[in-house]
C-alpha cells in the first residue's frame, strides 16, 4: 500500500497470487518483475485515474479497467486513494470474479 493508492484484500491477494504462478512457471526473478510493473502502473493510475477504460459489458460499476501485461487492473477511478478492486487475468471469469467484489 501506497498513499497514493490502496489494494482491497481482494486485489493483494491477487497479486500474491500472480507471484505463485510466475514464479512456478517461470523464475522467482521473473514474479518480481512481474509485480514491479504492476505496482507501477498503479502508482501511475493514483497520479492518472483518467486512464483506463470502462467495461460496460463487464459491469455496470464505476470501475474503470487498465491493462498490464495479460492481467486487467481493476479500480475505482473516483476514490482517494485511489482503490484497487482486483488484478485479474484477461482469460479469467472477469464478469463473475467481480459480481462479488463490487
Amino acid at each position: 500500500m501506497s498513499g497514493r493508492y490502496l489494494l482491497a484484500p481482494e486485489a493483494a491477494t491477487d497479486l500474491v497470487q500472480i507471484w505463485r504462478y510466475i514464479k512456478k512457471q517461470s523464475s522467482a526473478e521473473m514474479a518480481d518483475r512481474v509485480e514491479s510493473v504492476i505496482l507501477a502502473k498503479v502508482a501511475f493510475l493514483s497520479e492518472n485515474p483518467g486512464a483506463g477504460h470502462w467495461r460496460r459489458n463487464l459491469t455496470n460499476q464505476p470501475v474503470k479497467f487498465f491493462p498490464v501485461y495479460s492481467y486487467l487492473i481493476v479500480y475505482r477511478p473516483d476514490t482517494k486513494p485511489l482503490q484497487v478492486v482486483s488484478i485479474l487475468h484477461g482469460r479469467r471469469d472477469v464478469e463473475q470474479i467481480l459480481r462479488g467484489r463490487v
